[in-house]
């Protein structure tokens, strides 16, 4: 080997680099760990919100000391900064994709336009997202141009003042306002992208990831560590759309209600019209006063219990003269907004109030009312002054101690919030002050006017949800509407026990292989290990200088590496046997090995990179975690197998010293093996017929148990203090979801639980609604006293309730399933292509491609037979697609290492039959085989026993992967191959035979 300084330099250096990237990690945690133990010292477990407290006190000491020396001159805050990222589902968090309404920034575009064919345009667009992986901007320009007459430039669509300078006039063609739309899209996704990415900024989570996926409008924010998962739900859907409106007073608007309610018994009992015609002009007249009113709203109680559909939901009417028009349960705002909403009922609203807007207040904590408030709208649906005069917010306190955010505007602003707080103090109105159609507070003006610009809104926040407040204020309003059409939450606990579970099958994979290499090679074994410990170095040095975040999937990549490693070295020490077998001397045998084994390991690393790199494309989240470290580790293994053992051998055998690559025990193993392969296909062919056959069958009549990945809908991971009966529980859920599904998930008291109840509405409501009904029907199962807090995700010292939930749209969901199909299919392509490339025959390609479509139809037929059954999760998930072509990867690199073998006889021994190469060949690949089957095999074994419940099904797919691959890689592709090419193979012997037959007789 020629250079052997500068790679053991480079090696040396590298080493060292690595470490000094991972000294980062271990001082950040040495001082996390410092800090936790100083919380419990100055917290006491008794105190009420004791983890809450705690997390205080934890990131209070870490303020203080982050900017110290803690060794080396690397501070707290620095190493914090470079550590190795840790995943959510090793760290807990939260991970969503929210997806920016691209209907909102058209209708904005558009001033709210009312013309027929664009809004028409727009409902067709919703209909066809829900079937089209299509962007919905192209959706709508389809549905748009479906009416022939219909043009964009329109004066009354997108013809506007504001697009005029963007060179939209009434002259457009629709092609011209297209490129423009497109443009003005993209700018507002980007402006929404820089709001979240301000307000993340400021919420105080370490090393947050935020990222555009596309051109689809969908952002990723990745947050590992934050634990107040509403909170965070909240500050990244809040659209911050501040207004200020007049208000109505209660005495204004109540009589409407009572003329409302009339009108609903006309719309739900019509029996009753004729008696109820009657009291139409007497009871709800408009002189009656507010006193009145509400003595014969109290009188039809009374009377008639349940008769009035609207009054009887008021729990408290509001003041005569305050803003408050009644207050409601928080469970009927809904029925009530449909009454209020509908087309009969807001017709009896006349003069300016019938442009009133009904809005509800902020929800007091622990109280079951909301109140009701009428905003003075008008024609244009504008308020009459916007949040985008504020220039700053900040959270303090009023003269009460009440936590308030105080906000200053700019001088035009100014001006406005003075003529609107002088016409309201004259009035003796109020003001209110709504942020995302919610009224934060609709304080009066006792005091007069207001100059200045300055303003507070109030309603009581908690310190936390005021310096929200604050912090999207300043960040600025969302351009549109952001909703959560995919998320992953992960309670701490649940993340813990995944980093003890990964480390725990981490080290027993590796004493495995460690030993066994020590077992069969001896020294040279011992060799090899180094160049192991070495090749785990560089990962994690690679990925914590990379930034990268290391996954439970990815940790599984790097013991999978671990386990596909040795394949290289196994590689190399078989060819090194082989060549002494011959009786060549130490030196010419290691030489003649490495080199020969070269372009098999080349091969063999190559087709997984690529089926590698397409998971990298195609996946999401922990999946490109996996694909990393797989990347990675077959970059680091190829450099320390090839060069790293092979400084330690020439190193040893320098001085003359033997070294045998093999012990007592291992010496004659495998040797004079003498299978004949060929002559068994027959037989192989129906072995694999009828395993094929049968997976067919059942994919057909049973199915594929597909999760929420594919089918869209929620899933939650759910621990009880005792064993549960999921039978049991999964009645109650149907009960209260209408469908649900509850299995067992790792021991008996733990249920992995699944739903799609209104999968397709967005929105923190309905997240919030769902989340207290899975609490409400659970609790019969929680220990008594169990509250909705302790049950909940964010709770971080409970031992019980929900320890992760994941939500997944059911069009987020289609584009998951159709990106897996182009993952799958691209890779055999690719590899198709490359095999083609590298041995110039189609006969190899279709061998190692139908050895592939083999192995991929019998896990799918397994997985579909036997997931009704099996003590663990067997879903068909984004994990199994990463599985899938991680088997396809596997057999592939067993596939061309013997293809390779193959091609070398071929070369080598001309005369002989063809059916004899190949036999000899595979014969000769068989200790490589078995050995790198067994330690990779042990590996998975491993990882699935002790590496968690969220993997194993992902493991058991890889197991079957290893076992049938090296299986199809001897009996399917290698005799498909043959099948194949014999004719022509016997063509040429035939014509060598002629021309040794003519050479001899001349």
């Amino acid at each position: 080997m020629q250079n052997k300084g500068i790679i053991r330099l480079f090696a040396i250096l590298f080493g060292l680099v690595s470490i000094y990237q991972l000294s980062f990690t271990f001082i950040a945690n040495s001082v996390e760990d410092d800090a936790e133990a100083f919380a419990k010292q100055h917290v006491s477990e008794d105190q009420e919100d004791y983890a809450s407290l705690r997390d205080l006190e934890e990131a209070k000491y870490l303020d203080s000391i982050g900017n110290e020396e803690v060794f080396a001159g690397i501070t707290y805050n620095t190493a914090k900064a470079k550590e190795l990222n840790k995943g959510l589902d090793l760290k807990g968090g939260i991970n969503v994709i929210l997806q920016i309404s691209v209907k909102d920034i058209l209708r904005e575009l558009a001033n709210n336009s009312q013309n027929p064919a664009f809004n028409e345009a727009l409902a067709k667009a919703d209909n066809l997202q829900a079937e089209s992986q299509d962007d919905y901007l192209d959706l709508f320009f389809q549905a748009f141009e479906e009416n022939s007459d219909a043009k964009l430039a329109s004066p009354d669509i997108f013809a506007t003042k504001e697009l005029y300078e963007d060179g939209i006039n009434f002259d457009s063609s629709n092609q011209e306002v297209k490129s423009v739309l497109r443009r003005k899209v993209d700018e507002s996704i980007t402006s929404a992208f820089e709001v979240l990415r301000k307000r993340i900024d400021k919420f105080g989570v370490t090393q947050p990831n935020i990222q555009r996926l596309g051109d689809s409008g969908r952002i990723l924010v990745e947050l590992p560590g934050a634990r107040d998962i509403e909170r965070v739900k909240n500050l990244l859907q809040s659209t911050a759309q501040l207004e200020f409106w007049h208000v109505y007073r209660a005495e204004e608007i109540f009589p409407f209600l009572g003329q409302a309610n009339e009108k609903l018994k006309l719309i739900l009992k019509p029996e009753t019209e004729e008696v109820i015609t009657e009291t139409d002009s007497t009871e709800t007249s408009e002189g009656d006063d507010f006193e009145q009113l509400l003595e014969n709203a109290e009188e039809d109680e009374t009377a008639d219990q349940g008769e009035n559909p609207l009054l009887d939901l008021i729990q408290a009417p509001g003041s005569q003269r305050g803003p408050i028009i009644a207050s409601f349960k928080i469970k009927d705002t809904a029925t009530v907004g449909e009454y209020l909403r509908m087309p009969q009922v807001k017709s009896l609203l006349s003069g300016d109030q019938r442009y009133a807007k009904f809005v509800w207040g902020k929800p007091v904590k622990d109280s079951e009312l909301v109140d009701l408030y009428a905003l003075k709208g008008n024609k244009t649906g504008k308020p009459d002054l916007s949040g985008s005069v504020i220039t700053d917010a900040r959270q303090t306190y009023d003269q009460l101690g009440r936590v308030v955010v105080s906000m200053n505007m700019n001088g035009k602003g100014a001006k406005q919030w003075e003529e609107m707080t002088t016409k309201a103090y004259q009035q003796g109105t109020q003001i209110a002050i709504v942020l995302d159609n919610v009224v934060y507070s609709a304080p009066g003006l006792s005091n007069g006017p207001i100059s200045g610009g300055r303003s507070q809104i109030s309603g009581d926040f908690t310190v936390a949800e005021g310096k929200d407040l604050a912090n999207v204020l300043r960040a600025g309003k969302l351009p549109a509407s952001a909703d959560i059409v995919q998320s992953e939450v992960v309670g701490p606990s649940l993340g813990q026990e995944a980093i003890d579970s990964g480390i725990m099958s981490f080290v027993i994979a590796l004493a495995f292989v460690l030993l066994w290499m020590l077992f069969y090679y001896g020294k040279a074994g011992a060799f090899a290990d180094v160049a192991l410990a070495v090749n785990i170095l560089f990962i994690f040095g690679i990925l914590a200088g990379l930034g990268a975040v290391l996954t439970l999937p990815g940790i599984a990549g790097i013991v999978l590496t671990i386990g596909m490693s040795v394949d290289a070295n196994v590689l190399i020490f078989e060819r090194i046997r082989e060549e002494l077998d011959k009786g060549k001397a130490q030196y010419e045998a290691i030489k003649d090995g490495f080199s020969n084994a070269l372009s098999s390991i080349l091969d063999a690393n190559i087709t997984t990179g690529l089926t590698g790199v397409i998971l990298l494309v195609f996946g999401t989240g922990p999946i490109k975690g996996f694909a990393t470290t797989l990347l990675i580790g077959i970059c680091t293994s190829l450099f320390t197998a090839i060069f790293i053992t092979r400084l330690f051998i020439d190193g040893y055998g320098k001085n003359g010293k033997s070294l045998a690559f093999a012990t007592a025990a291992t010496k004659n193993l495998f040797k004079n093996v003498d299978i004949k392969f060929i002559a068994k296909r027959k037989i192989a062919y129906v072995v694999s017929g009828i395993a094929i056959v049968a997976s067919l069958i059942s994919l057909a009549t049973v199915g594929l148990n597909q999760g929420v990945d594919f089918l869209g809908g929620r899933t939650y991971t759910v621990r009880f203090d005792q064993a549960v009966n999921p039978t049991e529980i999964e009645a109650d859920l149907i009960e209260t979801f209408g469908s649900a599904e509850a299995k067992t998930y790792g021991a008996d008291n733990q249920l992995k639980i699944t739903t799609k109840y209104k999968v397709e509405q967005e929105g923190t409501e309905v997240d919030n609604e769902i989340s207290e009904k899975l609490y409400q029907t659970l609790k019969p199962y929680l220990p008594s006293g169990t509250t909705y807090d302790d049950f909940n995700v964010t709770n971080t010292e409970s031992t019980y309730g929900v320890m992760s939930a994941i939500k997944v749209g059911p069009t987020i969901a289609d584009d998951i399933k159709s990106a897996s199909y182009f993952a799958v299919i691209g890779s055999l392509i690719v590899v198709f292509l490359y095999i083609l490339f590298r041995f110039k025959k189609w006969q190899f390609s279709l061998g190692a491609v139908v050895a592939v479509f083999h192995d991929v139809l019998i896990i799918l037929g397994v997985f579909s037979a036997t997931y009704s059954f099996m003590p663990f999760n067997m879903e068909i998930n984004q994990a199994f697609i990463a599985a899938i072509l991680t088997v396809v990867g596997y057999s592939l690199n067993d596939t061309v290492v013997v293809f390779d073998r193959i091609r070398e006889y071929f070369n080598e021994y001309h005369s002989w039959p063809f059916s004899k190469t190949i036999n000899s060949a595979l014969n000769s690949t068989i200790s490589r085989t078995v050995n790198t089957s067994l330690t990779t095999l042990i590996v998975l074994l491993a990882i699935f026993i002790f590496g968690g419940e969220s993997i194993r099904g992902f493991m058991f797919a890889l197991i079957i992967g290893v076992v049938v691959g090296t299986y199809s890689s001897l009996f399917i592709a290698t005799p498909i191959m043959y099948d194949t090419a014999k004719s022509k193979s016997a063509d040429l012997l035939k014509r060598k035979e002629e021309e040794e037959n003519e050479e001899e007789l001349m």
